[in-house]
């Protein structure tokens, strides 16, 4: 294990919590506080007890690792989610549940990534941050933290009623690879506009059972950690010119391309697009045609404008995110070696990203 700095957390006076709780912080806004200068700087999660007393009335055994830096959202790549996984597998066995502190800007893709990587998880993981730092007074990073602390050790008769990648924010539980971070001058920073909410907190926490990810049999949490990251993502709209679709699609290694259309997955109609899509997906490069539309399903064949995109041999994503969709097709590149499994797999669900 890396140099992560790990910080040991008694939340009662009970010598032994029947609960235990991995926090990982990866970085972000929520764990920045103001120093003496008016600077903000990384957390001291020793003192989690000092700025949330609140988690004291919770009766869990916390342990919190921390990354050795605090990277940025913005700087998260695959070899973050493979150490995520990878702390998550070595304490899998000795904790009840795992919360990830995490940026947002970033954090929809993440949990897509982590859903697809902990091939029989049956403990919660759950993504949590904050639009404004722990060390302000009107942080949201307070009641964030705590729900999502009191959703990961929730359990009925005796087994976690949470068991699957989740994204905690503002209130709700959401799914996290259907999940979208949709405003950034608010706190209700995600949204699901695919799938229903999985739990809201209120007065009390209120889970929609039906909603959840169903419990797999037991079975040993297998990490499956290899992506290939080279694809792209190319959004269509009008006027866009033959240049920037040959030139996109022309990319040296490219093996894959999110192909953002219009509402239910439609392009336009002319003959040098799809010949330019023709010629790529003849090569070897898979399109997954994937909606603009935040609460979008491709159903290609709807309209005129979709059936050649079908004939073509074009994989549709019916109602998959662009954020799950681009992680999805770089881990089953990393992790598969057959063209023609992968497109299959890319049309049907793998960690409850999409209906079929």
């Amino acid at each position: 294990m890396k140099n992560y700095r790990i910080v040991n957390i008694r939340t009662t006076i009970k010598s032994d919590p029947a609960i235990s709780i991995l926090i990982i912080y990866t970085g972000g806004t929520f764990g920045m506080v103001y120093d003496e200068d008016g600077s903000l700087t990384p957390f001291n999660f020793s003192k989690v007890l000092d700025k949330i007393p609140e988690v004291m009335s919770l009766e869990l055994k916390l342990t919190v690792i921390s990354f050795p830096e605090p990277i940025d959202s913005s700087n998260i790549d695959f070899s973050h989610w493979q150490e995520i996984a990878s702390i998550i597998s070595e304490n899998y066995r000795n904790f009840d549940g795992f919360v990830i502190l995490h940026g947002t800007d970033t954090m929809a893709y993440t949990a897509s990534a982590l859903s697809y990587m902990l091939d029989g998880l049956n403990k919660p993981v759950i993504l949590t941050g904050a639009q404004i730092p722990i060390g302000h007074i009107r942080s949201d990073a307070r009641e964030n933290l705590i729900t999502a602390l009191e959703m990961a050790s929730a359990q009925h008769l005796h087994k976690p009623i949470i068991r699957e990648v989740c994204i905690y924010f503002n209130y709700v539980l959401l799914r996290g690879n259907r999940a979208q971070k949709v405003k950034s001058s608010t706190f209700a920073a995600f949204e699901s506009q695919n799938y229903p909410v999985l739990a809201e907190s209120g007065i009390s926490i209120e889970y929609n059972i039906s909603n959840l990810y169903k419990a797999q049999k037991p079975k040993k949490l297998n990490i499956r950690e290899q992506f290939d990251s080279n694809v792209t993502v190319l959004r269509l709209f009008p006027g866009i010119t033959p240049e920037v679709v040959k030139c996109t699609l022309e990319i040296a290694g490219l093996k894959g391309v999110v192909l953002e259309t219009y509402g239910s997955g439609n392009t336009m109609s002319h003959k040098w697009f799809t010949q330019i899509l023709q010629r790529a997906i003849k090569s070897g490069i898979i399109v997954y045609n994937v909606s603009q539309c935040s609460g979008g399903e491709v159903i290609q064949g709807r309209y005129e404008t979709s059936k050649k995109l079908k004939k073509i041999g074009v994989v549709s994503g019916g109602d998959i995110t662009t954020e799950a969709a681009v992680t999805k097709l770089m881990f089953l590149l990393g992790n598969e070696n057959d063209l023609n499994l992968i497109k299959d797999k890319l049309s049907k669900p793998i960690a409850g990203e999409m209906d079929l």
